[in-house]
């Protein structure tokens, strides 16, 4: 699966994409944003405060208890402000 990072999430992990292949367990959005913060210092540096990430799932906007399924993508970014 690919996993794209946005703005500071981006920063702290310290590259825009990776390929990722999920354990079995990971089966939600919320738990992929658990289980990445797992990943070593930059990701738990980036996931800190897991409730403030936004995901989505093949661009489309989703919950934290969203299933993951056959995403081919996901994106992780924090919450945006207007403009």
């Amino acid at each position: 699966m690919k996993i794209r990072y946005f703005a500071w999430v981006r920063e702290r992990v310290g590259k825009p994409e990776e390929e990722i292949a999920l354990p079995a367990e990971v089966t939600t959005a919320g738990e992929l944003v658990r289980w990445l913060k797992t990943r070593g210092e930059e990701y738990d540096y980036a996931f800190e405060r897991p409730e403030v990430i936004r995901v989505a799932i093949d661009q489309m906007h989703v919950t934290a208890d969203t299933p993951l399924g056959d995403a081919r993508e996901v994106a992780l970014f924090p919450p945006m402000t207007g403009g």
